[in-house]
C-alpha cells in the first residue's frame, strides 16, 4: 500500500535510520521524526566509552546536524511524547493534544532501563547510563566520587567500570549471577574478562543480591547485600538491563510478549504498523526462526533499512546477521552470531595473551564466534555465519588454519 505519510515514534538508531534510508531511496512522501528526548538523534554506543570519558562532546555524538534534517525534509519534533495511537483514524496522538496523521507509522520506541525493586533507587547519587542526560548526571557524579558500586555485570556495568578505575576510583560490582556477561558470552571469555577487571582493581560480589541503597540526608552512601555485607559508595550504577517500550502499541491492542511482536517483515498484525530495534520481538532465522529481541545497534539499523525497502515497493524477510561489540579499557569484545546455547566451544589463539576468539556450536553447528582483541577473527566470523557456510571445531582450533579463505570461499 503507497504511504505518502509516514511517521516514526522514536528518534533513536532505529527511527533515525528509518528517514533516513527513505531520503536515500527517494521516497518522496512526508515524514515525521518524533522523538522524547529534546535534542537531536544521537549515537548510544559512544555514551558508555569516549563520551562517558570525555573524548568527545555532543558534536561527535549526533547521528548529523540539524541542516540534515531540513535538507532532506524529515520534520522532526523533539521532546515530544506520543500518548496513544489511533488506529481507525491512522494518526497518533501527541502529550500536546494535537494529532499527527500516518499512512504508515513506525514504531521505535527503544527500551528503558529496568529499574529494581529496591529501597533507595531514588537517592541522589544513584545513576544509569542509558539516555544523554543519564551520562551527563553520571560524569557530573563521577568527578567528585571516589567509592562507587555497580549493580549489574553485564556489558554497560563493565565499560563504566573500566573507564571509573582508568579515573582511579575504587569499584565493586554486584552480580546476582556466578559471572559477567554471563547471558551473552562463553564461560571462558566471561572468566577472562572476569579475571582482566580484578588485575585493574575492581572488586566482585558474584551470587549477590543489593537489598538496600542507603544514604544520609538524600545522598547514596552504601548499598547492602543479603549476604549482610555493607559496601561504601558515595556513587552507585545501576545497570540490570532494560525494559521494551511496549505500553503504547499495547493500549492500541496490538500483540507485545518481550516486545511489540512482528512478522518476518517487521509487521504487526496492522498492516498500516511495523515495530523495529530494541521494541520489536521478530522471528529470528539466526535462533532458528525463535521470537527474538535483540539490543544492538546493528539490529535496529538493519530492522530499519528492512523496513523502508518494504515502503519503496521491495519486500524482504529480515535476515541480517546479529554482532555486537564491548570496548572494556584496552579490550575490545566482538561478537559474531548468536551464541545462546551452545553445548561446546572451541579456543582459537592464546587466551594467556590477551587475543584470541572462542567458537560457540550447538549440535556440531557454528553458532556464532566471540573475538577478543582479533578484528580480523571478526570481520571473518560475520562473513562466514553470514553466508551459511561452517568450519569444523577441529579447524576453528587449528590457529594455523585458514579462517580467510573460508570467510571468503564461494559456496
Amino acid at each position: 500500500m503507497p504511504a505518502d505519510r509516514l511517521v516514526i515514534v522514536g528518534a533513536s538508531h532505529a527511527g533515525f535510520q528509518v528517514a533516513a534510508s527513505l531520503r536515500q531511496h527517494g521516497f518522496d512522501g512526508a515524514i515525521a521524526l518524533v522523538g522524547d528526548e529534546p535534542v537531536l538523534p544521537y549515537q548510544r554506543p559512544p555514551l558508555s566509552k569516549d563520551y562517558l570519558d570525555g573524548k568527545i562532546g555532543l558534536e561527535l555524538l549526533l547521528m548529523r546536524p540539524e541542516a540534515f534534517y531540513r535538507e532532506h525534509r524529515i520534520e522532526f519534533l523533539p521532546g515530544i511524547r506520543v500518548t496513544a495511537i489511533e488506529r481507525g483514524e491512522h494518526r497518533v496522538r501527541l502529550a500536546t493534544g494535537e494529532h499527527l496523521a500516518y499512512d504508515h507509522l513506525v514504531l521505535a520506541t527503544g527500551a528503558r532501563n529496568r529499574v529494581p525493586p529496591v529501597p533507595g533507587v531514588k537517592l541522589d547519587g544513584v545513576c544509569y547510563l542509558r539516555t544523554l542526560a543519564e551520562t551527563d548526571a553520571l560524569r557530573r557524579h563521577l568527578a567528585g566520587a571516589e567509592r562507587i558500586v555497580v549493580i549489574g555485570a553485564g556489558f554497560i556495568g563493565l565499560e563504566f567500570a573500566a573507564i571509573a578505575r582508568a579515573h582511579g576510583r575504587q569499584v565493586h560490582i554486584v552480580e546476582l549471577t556466578d559471572r559477567v556477561m554471563g547471558r551473552v558470552v562463553s564461560v571462558p571469555t566471561s572468566h577472562f574478562f572476569a579475571a582482566a577487571h580484578r588485575a585493574a582493581g575492581v572488586e566482585f560480589s558474584f551470587g549477590a543480591a543489593a537489598m538496600r541503597i542507603g544514604g544520609h540526608a538524600g545522598r547514596v552512601d552504601h548499598v547492602e547485600l543479603a549476604s549482610g555485607a555493607r559496601l561504601a559508595a558515595d556513587l552507585v550504577l545501576v545497570s540490570v538491563g532494560v525494559v521494551p517500550n511496549g505500553e503504547l502499541a499495547a493500549a492500541a491492542g496490538l500483540e507485545v510478549a518481550n516486545g511489540i511482536v512482528v512478522d518476518e517483515q517487521l509487521l504487526t498484525a496492522d498492516p498500516a504498523i511495523s515495530a523495529i530495534g530494541d521494541c520489536a520481538s521478530f522471528p529470528c532465522g539466526h535462533a532458528e526462526g525463535r521470537p527474538t529481541r535483540l539490543e544492538a545497534v546493528q539490529n535496529a539499523a538493519d530492522h530499519a533499512r528492512c523496513v523502508a525497502d518494504r515502503i519503496v515497493g521491495k519486500p524482504h524477510a529480515y535476515s541480517a546477521l546479529p554482532w555486537f561489540w564491548s570496548e572494556q579499557g584496552a579490550l575490545r569484545l566482538q561478537i559474531a552470531g548468536l551464541t545462546t546455547g551452545h553445548d561446546q566451544h572451541v579456543l582459537r589463539g592464546d587466551l594467556a595473551s590477551g587475543a584470541f576468539s572462542v567458537f560457540c556450536y550447538r549440535k556440531g553447528e557454528l553458532l556464532g564466534i566471540e573475538s577478543i582483541n582479533r578484528p580480523a577473527d571478526h570481520a571473518h566470523a560475520r562473513r562466514l555465519l553470514g553466508s551459511g557456510r561452517q568450519v569444523t571445531p577441529s579447524e576453528a582450533a587449528d590457529d594455523g588454519f585458514d579462517l580467510r579463505a573460508a570467510a571468503m570461499a564461494r559456496s
